[in-house]
């Protein structure tokens, strides 16, 4: 029981971060149908520049988490306003196609950049471990609990009693309604992909810190897991891609981790994704919606 506890406690870390990560899936989607492969690499460009405020800058971590999410902001809108938005009325095959493409352009710079090889993550906070009753936790991984928590009720909160929420929401409903109601479409997408940008930056940041190590690809695997983390959910659905999708697949990874199928681990989770998608396509929380052809 006590081991059970364990795995569900590195579960629920692992999937806070994957919840932050399937925010942004799930953001982009709702305003715009759009899935944005690149939000894994904005992951990684989070994780790189909290690594360079803290270890050129030498910046205390909270505040090189709060610049990192704000440079990767603007990152995310100039990738829509570069990538996606002259593509916004073409078809979604070549919006894809951009998505993929901007992509690899983020992981062969960076790796041009700074080198394939791993770096070691600076380790501004120092690691402290808490034992109960045979349970082990460490600061790390309640900071990265607490913060994803914290990041997703803020999200709540601008989504559903703010202006600009209030703007997302009329556009995720009916764009063409939204507009005729004067709200500017074009910046309610910016936005959007912002605050999508700055969640994947937490999470990037947060990896780093824990598992101590970055590099270019980091952010593939656990976009993908993202990715899926949204559609279990409902992806276009705020809490069911944060709280259900995150934190079910890291609960999921982290179990079969500790069985003898841990070297399947990542394709037990794609499985699982095949498997929603042939008996609820809409996800956990998601609705069947008929629409006019």
């Amino acid at each position: 029981m006590t081991t059970f506890i364990q795995q569900l406690i590195n579960g629920l870390m692992l999937g806070s971060v994957y919840a932050l990560l399937a925010l942004g899936y799930t953001m982009v989607y709702g305003i715009i149908k759009l899935i944005n492969f690149a939000h894994g690499d904005i992951y990684m460009l989070g994780a790189y520049f909290g690594y360079f405020f803290i270890k050129v800058l030498h910046l205390n971590f909270f505040i090189a988490l709060i610049l990192a999410m704000a440079v990767s902001a603007i990152i995310g809108v100039v990738i829509e306003y570069i990538a996606y938005r002259p593509l916004r009325h073409s078809p979604r095959i070549a919006v894809l196609i951009s998505a993929l493409g901007i992509s690899f352009l983020l992981e062969n710079g960076m790796t041009y950049l700074y080198g394939s090889d791993q770096r070691s993550f600076p380790q501004a906070i120092k690691t402290v471990q808490y034992h109960f009753y045979g349970i082990q936790v460490s600061n790390i991984q309640l900071i990265i609990a607490v913060t994803s928590i914290v990041l997703m009720l803020l999200l709540t909160y601008i989504v559903k009693n703010t202006k600009m929420g209030r703007a997302m929401r009329a556009v995720s409903a009916d764009p063409d309604a939204a507009l005729l109601m004067g709200i500017n479409i074009n910046h309610t997408i910016s936005f959007t992909f912002a605050i999508g940008s700055a969640l994947a930056a937490a999470g990037g940041i947060l990896i780093g810190l824990y598992y101590n190590s970055i590099d270019p690809l980091m952010g593939m695997t656990p976009g993908l897991k993202a990715f899926v983390a949204a559609v279990l959910g409902g992806i276009g659905i705020i809490p069911g891609a944060a709280a259900v999708g995150g934190w079910l697949i890291g609960i999921l990874e982290t179990m079969v981790q500790a069985t003898a199928f841990s070297d399947y681990k990542d394709a037990i989770v794609y499985a699982m994704l095949i498997v929603i998608l042939l008996i609820k396509p809409t996800g956990i929380l998601g609705k069947n919606k008929r629409e006019k052809v």
